[in-house]
């Protein structure tokens, strides 16, 4: 074979360079954009959520609950978000408020986490009546809406951030527990898993050596794209009056106080939605940040909590 036949057949196999070889494929470049504006994005969210988590006073310089003689005055220099109707700063509010809302709500992701994968796991791994039972809970509580089992909940404990967090812990359980119970018997069938139930291996020492370790990426992807749907569940409770109690800072009492005064006082609830708007889009952005890295599987395609969860919902019960 001739030089030049070669030189066509490898042109042809697409292992010689692009025409223009000093410059990389535009394609490349873009993604190398893209990441290197995520990582940007990423690093610049997570110091603002420590700033104002762990020392709101460096952003906010007036007590969040001190009243004022100036009543309803719009942004200005002194306040620039307005102040309400008992005089109150709304800037130092709304930067106040991220704490309570972050707390309760990745507090109660985390507790969802924990109850579902522990449901998931037993529901998975043991008898069949056991996971007859306990999925058939799960699948109807999966039919109930969110908002509902947080509003049932909240209303018989009581408001409060611990109410919150346990509203939302309960409310979020049956979708990680379905999530789990589906990749426990997916696993169940691998050949290490198998492996060790020959070897004599018990149920519980094969979850927590063998199962529990696989389930660990799949876990952090659905609390990292959860939270943004448990801050939208805190901040409707709080609007609903069953957040946080008063006078303390909150999004949700504080968009619902100001909805009376819209026409006069725009300021009031603006803010506030705006607030609640970009900390979901923040956290959004956050889990799918982690699901690109943690699940290359979706991590080319925005997505969230629900778009997640769904599919995985669908695949399991094709195969029950």
């Amino acid at each position: 074979m001739s030089a030049s036949n070669i030189v066509v057949l490898t042109a042809e196999a697409g292992l010689l360079p692009a025409a223009g070889g000093g410059e990389s494929d535009p394609g490349r470049r873009t993604s190398a954009a893209r990441r290197l504006l995520s990582r940007a994005a990423v690093t610049v969210s997570l110091v603002l959520i420590l700033v104002v988590l762990l020392a709101p006073g460096l952003l906010a310089h007036q007590d969040p609950i001190a009243t004022g003689d100036d009543i309803l005055t719009g942004p200005s220099g002194t306040h620039l978000f307005g102040t309400d109707q008992l005089g109150r700063d709304v800037f130092s509010r709304n930067i106040y408020g991220v704490r309570p809302v972050l707390v309760a709500s990745v507090c109660g992701v985390l507790v969802a986490a924990i109850a579902g994968v522990a449901i998931g796991v037993i529901g998975g791994s043991g008898p069949r009546w056991v996971r007859a039972v306990t999925m058939r809970i799960v699948d109807v509580l999966l039919a109930l809406p969110v908002l509902l089992i947080a509003l049932i909940l909240i209303s018989t404990v009581g408001s409060g951030v611990p109410s919150i967090v346990l509203a939302v812990g309960v409310a979020f359980t049956p979708g990680f527990a379905r999530v789990v119970e589906s990749s426990v018997r997916r696993l169940r069938s691998v050949e290490f898993v198998q492996a060790a139930r020959v070897f004599g291996s018990t149920s519980s020492r094969t979850a927590v050596r063998h199962l529990l370790p696989n389930l660990a990426t799949e876990v952090v992807v659905l609390v990292s794209s959860g939270v943004g749907w448990a801050v939208l569940t805190a901040t409707t409770l709080s609007f609903l009056g069953l957040g946080v109690r008063l006078p303390a800072p909150d999004w949700g009492s504080d968009l619902a106080a100001g909805a009376s005064n819209l026409s006069m006082a725009w300021w009031l609830s603006t803010f506030p939605g705006i607030a609640i708007t970009l900390t979901i889009l923040v956290t959004n952005f956050l889990g799918d940040y982690v699901m690109t890295v943690l699940d290359p599987r979706h991590g080319r395609r925005r997505t969230s909590f629900r778009t997640f969860l769904l599919p995985r919902l669908r695949d399991e019960r094709k195969t029950a």
